[in-house]
């Protein structure tokens, strides 16, 4: 018999000093069965980077044909798509064509430069394409402030970002890999 999705509630406190974007979301986030919490935390993270009052979770792992993130236009057209972990190329071309904006958010260490060694060369022609890499370290901790029910501070200066839930507190450094030209 297959699992249930786990219901999380967060309530998200962002303060984007780059972007002048001060806000809190209440979200009801579905956790399918195979996500772990550290890609819960970093599909949080994600949000948080690009929070803006249409950005929208999506059935991520439920869906094979939708990023984890997108924000829709009024007229339905898609904007942004932000997917996490290390796609493949026929992804990243896909989701390319598809928004005028595409961020990826890989994590896994070793696996994840890897990845990227193996994508950059590929990617070059994708100027709306960024990819955004986090650390173990970064990923592990943010992986141990998850539970069923959080208020989450983000506060977002550059590239370090600090995020807090209770009492604990990570800092998050970015590590920019490609930028989309703007």
């Amino acid at each position: 018999m297959a699992r249930n999705a786990t219901i999380i509630k967060v309530e998200l406190s962002i303060s984007d000093m780059d972007r002048h974007y001060y806000a809190t979301h209440k979200l009801t986030i579905a956790k399918h069965p195979s996500e772990t919490d550290e890609r819960l935390m970093v599909r949080l993270l994600a949000f948080a980077l690009n929070a803006d009052e249409t950005l929208e979770m999506t059935k991520g792992l439920s869906s094979d044909d939708e990023p984890d993130i997108w924000q829709r236009s009024l007229s339905g057209e898609l904007q942004q798509w932000i997917s996490l972990g290390l796609p493949s190329d026929k992804v990243i071309r896909q989701s390319c064509g598809k928004a005028s904006d595409v961020v990826i958010y890989s994590y896994g260490g070793r696996t994840a430069q890897q990845w990227w060694q193996k994508a950059e060369h590929g990617t070059s022609r994708f100027h709306n394409l960024s990819v955004v890499n986090l650390s173990d370290d970064d990923t592990a901790a943010l992986k141990a402030l998850a539970s069923r029910s959080m208020a989450m501070q983000v506060s977002i200066q550059g590239d370090d970002v600090m995020v807090c839930v209770g009492d604990e507190v990570v800092y998050v450094t970015l590590q920019r890999w490609k930028q989309a030209a703007r």
